[in-house]
Order: structure tokens, then C-alpha cells, then sequence
């Protein structure tokens, strides 16, 4: 086990222990796994957010089967499928489940190529002072998800401060509280952020100020509407609706096109995130269980999550930051977490009371959450010598296309600014690698290494 982790892979937690750190995973993804269905179909007719947390869970549990439980990675609703899936949405269910079928179905075939080729050519194409950087900018490029949700649309610097409130507390219990708080930073500062913004709006309601009103209890009105108790899985409306609204082969193909490319773009960042795992847990999952493995489960969590929820998974770089800062990669954590999701869903109050949360709240958690995802990335290539300016191009090739945000547009189909960094940054490193040897700059100094501990 990792001298950086209380708990690792495959430890069994106490009871109680056990589900407050699943509470805490549960805290981490509810955000952004909810959101997607509410982006991508704003009808809500044929997404919902209650199914999106059940096909989160469900696709969880089949990942770490399929993973023979090696990997504490949790899959949600994936942001990167949400313009597929508007596409989808105007095909009714049918669609929507055929182009997460396509797209799980990439992972697959990806799945049997790594399984009788080998991963080691993606090491050798990705090594360290890649996908260290590529890492790193999965988490630069969620902070501006943070930082919207603390100003708000408005603007409001009561917001602000409640969140950066929020982000002390998580820091201070991470750093400074006792030995059992320390396990628990997430889920302290969300209880005293939402402790703080409850007094604000109470008092912002007793003297009708609304910069105070930080909490929305308009949301707990839905309780009262049954329709929202049952969550509206996809299965259950493709058998009800069929197969109507897909009528020619041009309909077919309009959601192939949709959502293939999207899933070779997410195949770059499935990489990143193992890797990214691997570090903190100091355990290699590219060999073991390997990368065919966490590929089919990704690939079938995915399907399986669209069954029932409607939306492709994807890993979640919230639930890797919350295994490093809390110090417990446990599968059983992880599956206690998704069997969660899928329990939650069917009891809607409790989801109704999530969704008060305040946007300032969660994101002074991801100030922490999505700056230990940075870190980590960082981490990967800190004994990279950046003197050398080959080097220094590698990365900062990424950092700059990456931040700068570029994209690639072929119609509908959009290639992410972290795809285009990663492309840029294996380009740049076969560019400039040695050419008597063929071998990149890092990879030739990994070998020198070797041969140096042989001898």
C-alpha cells in the first residue's frame, strides 16, 4: 500500500467508517453527474437526474466487477457526451440508447485491441512529461467550474466569500483538524458552508435582502409533485415509446457521427485518469488489472449506465481527487458509494434536499477537489529535468493549448481543448525525439535508468 493512503485497494473499513467515506464520494460526483441530464435534454422528458444517478451507480458497480475490484475509480455522467446527447434527445430513447452503445462499444474494441497488443506502446506514446501535464490540465480546466459556481451569474460577493469559506474549512480539516476529521474534509465543509449560507438566507429572508438568499428552498417544492419520485430509467421509455422516431439508416449514421469521435477523445482522458490514480495509489493499473480491463469497464459501465440512466459514464476526476484527499482508495468505498446512488435515486426528498445546496458551496470544495487534481498531474513529471528545452516544449505545449483552450470543429463533432493539448504534446515529444534511436526524450531516459539499476 502507498505511505500516502490510510486505506488502500482492497482494505476493509469499519461499518460506519466505511459510509461516511462513501458519503463523501457520493458528495463529490452528485453535482456534475445530476447536471449533465439537465444540459443535455432541458425538457426533461427523457433525461432525468434520478436516472443518471442510478445508471451512475450501476455502471460503477459493473466497472469494478470487470475490474476485479484493482481500481478505485467511480463512473458518472460524462460532460463530454452532452452534445451527443441533445443530437440523441430528437431521436426519442431508441436514439439516445443506440449512440451510448456506439460509444461504449469504441471502448470495447479499444478493450480487445490493448488485449492481445499490449499497453506498452501507450507508455512509450504517453509517457510521464505527457500525460503528467494532460493531467494536470483536466484539473486547471475544471477551476473555472469552481470559480463560476462561488461568483454566481450575478456576481455576488456574499458568495464568494461563503465559498472561499467553505474552501478554508476543507483546508484546515485537511491540514490541521484531528486524526478522524482529516478522513472527512469534504463532508465537514459542506455541512459548515451549508451551515453558514442556511443562517445568511434566513436572515437575508427576515430582512428581504437578497444578496443573502443564498439557498433556493423554491427546489424542495418538486417534493410535492409524484411524478418525480420515480425516476424515468431509459429502458422502461424505449419500451414504451419504441422504435418511432429513427426512420431511415441517415438517422442512424447522424448518431454515429455524434458520438464516436467523442468517444476516441474520451478514451485520451480515461488514460490520463488511471494514470493519474495509479500515482496516488502507487499500483500501475495499466498491468494490473490492465488496461483492456479498465477500458471494458468503462466501455460496458458506460452502457450500462445509458440503459438505465440514459447517459455514457465516464471516469470522474472529482472521485480520484476525493480518494487522494481523504487518503482511502478502497473498491469497497467505491462500490458503497454506488450502490448509494442507485438507493438515493428512488427516495427523490433526499434528492430534492441535495439540490439546495448552494453553487458556492460546492465550489469551494472543488477549489480543493480539482486543485489535488492539478497537483497530481504535476506530481507525475516532477523529476523531469525542465532545464532541457526539449522538455520544456513538451509541456508547454500542453499547458498553452490546453489553457488556451483550443478546439478542433467538424460540424457536430467537437474535439475538447484536452484532446488537442494531448495530440499537440505527442507530437511535439515525436518531434523532437532522438532520431538515431527512434525513442522520445522520456523514454530514452527511463531506459538509461534501467540499465543504470541492472548493472
Amino acid at each position: 500500500m502507498s505511505e500516502n493512503l490510510d486505506y488502500g485497494v482492497h482494505d476493509k473499513l469499519p461499518f460506519g467508517k466505511n459510509l461516511l467515506f462513501a458519503l463523501q464520494q457520493f458528495l463529490s460526483i452528485i453535482t456534475a453527474t445530476m447536471l449533465v441530464p439537465v444540459i443535455a435534454d432541458a425538457s426533461g422528458v427523457y433525461l432525468s437526474q434520478s436516472a443518471a444517478l442510478i445508471g451512475a451507480g450501476v455502471g460503477t458497480i459493473l466497472y469494478l466487477i470487470l475490474t476485479k475490484f484493482e481500481s478505485p475509480v467511480f463512473l458518472g455522467s460524462s460532460f463530454a457526451y452532452i452534445s451527443p446527447l441533445a443530437t440523441a434527445v430528437a431521436f426519442g430513447y431508441f436514439g439516445i440508447l443506440l449512440g451510448s452503445l456506439f460509444a461504449g462499444l469504441v471502448y470495447v474494441a479499444i478493450a480487445i485491441i490493448v488485449k492481445f497488443v499490449g499497453s506498452n506502446w501507450i507508455n512509450k506514446l504517453m509517457p510521464p512529461i505527457i500525460i503528467g501535464p494532460v493531467v494536470a490540465l483536466i484539473g486547471f480546466d475544471l477551476a473555472s467550474s469552481a470559480i463560476e459556481n462561488i461568483t454566481t451569474a450575478s456576481y455576488n460577493l456574499v458568495t464568494i466569500a461563503v465559498g472561499l469559506f467553505t474552501f478554508f474549512t476543507v483546508v484546515f480539516v485537511s491540514v490541521k483538524g484531528g486524526k478522524h476529521f482529516k478522513m472527512f474534509p469534504f463532508i465537514i465543509g459542506i455541512l459548515v458552508g451549508y451551515a453558514l449560507s442556511l443562517i445568511l438566507t434566513l436572515i437575508g429572508n427576515a430582512t428581504n435582502c437578497e444578496i443573502l438568499k443564498i439557498i433556493d428552498f423554491s427546489k424542495l417544492s418538486t417534493i410535492s409533485n409524484f411524478d418525480n419520485w420515480l425516476p424515468n430509467l431509459t429502458i422502461v421509455g424505449l419500451f414504451r415509446e419504441g422504435t418511432a422516431k429513427i426512420s431511415s439508416f441517415g438517422d442512424i449514421l447522424t448518431i454515429f457521427i455524434a458520438f464516436v469521435p467523442i468517444a476516441l477523445v474520451s478514451f485520451a482522458e480515461h488514460i490520463a485518469d488511471h494514470k493519474n490514480i495509479s500515482t496516488i495509489i502507487d499500483k500501475d493499473l495499466m498491468q494490473n488489472p490492465g488496461l483492456h480491463r479498465t477500458l471494458l469497464g468503462d466501455g460496458i459501465g458506460s452502457i450500462a449506465g445509458a440503459i438505465f440512466g440514459g447517459c455514457p459514464n465516464t471516469t470522474y476526476g472529482e472521485s480520484i481527487g476525493c480518494v487522494a484527499m481523504s487518503k482511502n482508495a478502497s473498491t469497497r468505498t467505491i462500490l458503497t458509494a454506488a450502490i448509494m446512488c442507485v438507493i438515493v435515486a428512488f427516495i427523490y426528498p433526499i434528492i430534492a434536499v441535495f439540490a439546495t445546496i448552494p453553487s458556492c458551496v460546492i465550489g469551494g470544495v472543488g477549489i480543493a477537489l480539482y486543485g489535488f487534481i492539478s497537483v497530481s498531474g504535476l506530481r507525475m513529471f516532477k523529476n523531469v529535468d525542465l532545464n532541457d528545452s526539449k522538455n520544456l516544449f513538451v509541456v508547454a505545449s500542453v499547458f498553452i493549448c490546453g489553457i488556451g483552450g483550443l478546439e478542433l470543429r467538424f460540424g457536430a463533432v467537437v474535439i475538447s481543448n484536452i484532446a488537442c493539448a494531448l495530440v499537440v504534446g505527442i507530437l511535439t515529444n515525436l518531434i523532437l525525439s532522438n532520431k538515431k534511436s527512434g525513442k522520445s526524450i522520456e523514454t530514452e531516459k527511463t531506459d538509461n535508468i534501467d540499465a543504470e539499476n541492472k548493472k
